[in-house]
């Protein structure tokens, strides 16, 4: 098949190494003598035609920058059938012969709708709750683990000072990946998930353990779909006597944010040069995922039908690591 122009997008949240695949693209694709198109504001900005053309220049000092150059938004409207249909003949338009989409779930489910109507695509896992079928690690997931792991780091100085139990809310609002490595990883004395119930009486009771083991803080945290709100739960600890005054820190959409770490950086080039390799070798209908150490192609009827939970013995390993 003959690749002359491909196009890019970034669509649903953002992550950061996102720019690095970004990057990849277009480089790769100059190498080769092909065209990329980048498209604005993803799926949303594919129905409405806007792209400009991209050359090695214009991906310049990206690598190092959070967020996604390109902009992102999410589009419901790409869930029906005429919205699909248009942005088709926006490609075909615009004479794109393959298409590489960059983001995560919902993202892949619009590429996969498009890949049925007959558009060469290949998707790129981004999602910070590494929660993608068909890939061990997505785009983003590292830096946002580094960047919950540093402000609980800084909690814990104060928390120490003063004898208190922090509730710390990652983000995760239906996989709890994130809350249970920051779990581990930190020394949190509770991990709450969206994938295990809470139970409020468990919780007060390791509190009160902590405290009699003479732990002059403790720490709990939470992913934001957990069954249990963390101002709710420090309202809960607050009308027991557990020995810890409470305090709540939400992490909020700062997780999402800061400069990719080298691995982010990596993997985002990685799953970029596989990607146009792909479109430049006529095969679409899956996603570049890292399997092991390799960069493996995933078929996206597969990908779009599963997810990628977390390992809840990592669960109970926390629980023991936190005596």
């Amino acid at each position: 098949m003959n690749i002359q122009r491909i196009g890019v997008l970034s669509s649903g949240g953002d992550a950061p190494g996102i720019n690095a695949c970004l990057r990849a693209v277009v480089r790769i694709g100059a190498c080769h003598g092909v065209e990329v198109m980048g498209i604005e504001e993803g799926f949303d900005g594919l129905v409405r035609g806007e792209m400009r053309l991209l050359r090695p220049r214009d991906v310049g000092g990206i690598l190092q920058s959070g967020g996604t150059f390109l902009r992102t938004a999410r589009c419901p409207e790409f869930k029906q059938a005429k919205t699909q249909l248009k942005a088709r003949r926006e490609l075909n338009e615009s004479e794109i012969d393959g298409l590489i989409v960059v983001g995560g779930d919902g993202s892949l489910r619009g590429a996969q709708a498009l890949s049925k109507q007959g558009v060469l695509i290949v998707g790129a896992p981004a999602s910070i709750d590494n929660d993608i079928w068909g890939t061990d690690m997505s785009i983003g997931v590292d830096t946002a683990l580094n960047t919950t792991m540093e402000a609980v780091d800084k909690l814990r100085d104060t928390a120490s000072s003063h004898q208190r139990v922090f509730l710390v809310e990652t983000m995760g609002r239906s996989c709890g990946y994130l809350a249970l490595h920051a779990g581990i990883i930190c020394g949190a004395e509770e991990i709450l998930l969206p994938e295990r119930e809470v139970n409020l009486e468990n919780v007060v009771a390791e509190i009160e353990d902590a405290y009699a083991r003479g732990k002059s803080h403790a720490l709990i945290i939470a992913a934001e779909g957990a069954s249990v709100k963390v101002r709710d739960l420090a309202k809960y600890l607050d009308e027991r006597d557990i020995g810890f005054e409470t305090r709540v820190t939400i992490l909020g959409h700062v997780v999402r944010g800061g400069s990719p770490t080298a691995f982010d950086r990596m993997l985002g080039s990685r799953m970029g040069f596989r990607a146009v390799e792909l479109l430049l070798e006529g095969k679409g209908g899956v996603m570049v995922g890292l399997q092991g150490r390799s960069i493996v192609d995933v078929p996206l009827e597969d990908v779009t039908s599963r997810s990628h939970e977390p390992n809840l013995e990592f669960y109970d390993i926390a629980r023991m690591l936190s005596r």
